[in-house]
């Protein structure tokens, strides 16, 4: 939210919106609130179901630890720095162990 008066942001306190420049105030309105809750929930919020693993790559290759099963869908990410390689994260296709490599 941005000041109208001086176009700074404004940040929430004792249930209105306060400029942090001006000091201009205003209410905040209880679909503002909740919008702003539900954003912050989607953020931290993470959900993985199992019919929608079906849109994760295979790889053939990799031998599941805990079942033996050959095949398990993956992903990559860079968890540590940018000159450091990415993990690789892996779920297995039978019964859903999750490991990573490094």
């Amino acid at each position: 939210m941005f000041c109208p008066k001086c176009g700074s942001l404004m940040h929430p306190k004792n249930g209105k919106w306060v400029c942090s420049k001006c000091g201009y105030e205003m209410e905040i309105v209880k679909e503002q609130k909740k919008e702003k809750i539900v954003e912050r929930a989607k953020e931290k919020e993470v959900i993985i179901l199992e019919n929608e693993l079906s849109v994760y790559p295979v790889d053939d290759t990799q031998i599941c630890p805990k079942c033996g099963n050959r095949g398990a869908y993956y992903m990559v990410k860079q968890t540590r720095a940018a000159d450091e390689p990415e993990t690789r994260f892996f779920i297995c296709t039978k019964c859903g162990y999750r490991w990573r490599e490094y």
